[in-house]
């Protein structure tokens, strides 16, 4: 999952990360280190927050643009 290279193009850290989607900062390292997988709301909310596609999100494209 492209969440830590997306966050860090950001410029933010986890823990705003976090706060900024109602989350804990625990929960976004696992994520970012593929110890567990973000369910299907999660990975809306991420997607949403980087206005990236779900897609984009799990590496199964290269191309970041939502498709309307």
């Amino acid at each position: 999952m492209r969440l830590k290279e997306l966050r860090k193009k950001r410029q933010i850290t986890q823990q705003r990360l976090a706060i900024e989607l109602n989350m804990c900062q625990n929960t976004i390292s696992r994520y970012e280190n593929g110890v567990c997988e973000p369910d299907h709301k999660t990975l809306i909310k991420f997607a949403d927050y980087f206005n990236v596609s779900i897609d984009y999100l799990l590496e199964r494209t290269d191309n970041p643009e939502l498709h309307k």
